[in-house]
C-alpha cells in the first residue's frame, strides 16, 4: 500500500499534546438553518416585488405617450393614452428634460374616464427652461 500525504511518515515529527492548542472536531451542519434562510429571504423578496408591482405596475393604469410638441422655451405640449379601469381615475405625473437629461418641469395631472377603457389626455407643461423631451414618468390609481 502507498502512503499519501496525509499520512504521517516514519520520520513525522511529535509534537508535545496542549502545546500548540487543541484540533478542532469539523463542525456539524445545519440544514434547518440554511432551509429557515432561504424561506426568509424568499418571502422577503415575494413581498417587496408584491409592493413595488403595485406601486408601479398595475397594467390598469398602462400610460403611453403619444406626441410631445409645440416646445418653446418655457412649455411643451404632451399627448398621452392613459389605460383605465371603467369608472377610474388616475394621477399621472408628467416631466420634461432639458436636452443635458435635467428636469426642467414635473407636474401632476389627474385623468378620468368616462366609460370608455383609455382616455387620450393633451397637456401644457410649463417649464423652467427649453424642454427636448415631454413624458409620462408614471401612472397611479387617484385616491
Amino acid at each position: 500500500m502507498t502512503e499519501t500525504h496525509a499520512t504521517p511518515g516514519p520520520g513525522a515529527p511529535v509534537f508535545p499534546p496542549g502545546r500548540y492548542g487543541r484540533r478542532r472536531a469539523p463542525q456539524r451542519r445545519r440544514p434547518a438553518l440554511a432551509a429557515l434562510l432561504a424561506v426568509v429571504a424568499v418571502a422577503t423578496l415575494t413581498v417587496v416585488s408584491v409592493r413595488l408591482y403595485r406601486q408601479y405596475g398595475d397594467p390598469a393604469y398602462d400610460a403611453q405617450v403619444i406626441s410631445y410638441g409645440d416646445i418653446t422655451d418655457d412649455q411643451v405640449v404632451v399627448d398621452f393614452r392613459v389605460n383605465l379601469p371603467d369608472g377610474g381615475s388616475a394621477l399621472c405625473v408628467l416631466r420634461a428634460r432639458d436636452h443635458a437629461g435635467a428636469e426642467v418641469a414635473r407636474e401632476q395631472v389627474p385623468v378620468s374616464a368616462a366609460g370608455q377603457p383609455y382616455v387620450i389626455v393633451r397637456h401644457r407643461l410649463a417649464t423652467t427652461a427649453r424642454p427636448f423631451i415631454g413624458e409620462v414618468v408614471r401612472c397611479r390609481p387617484a385616491g
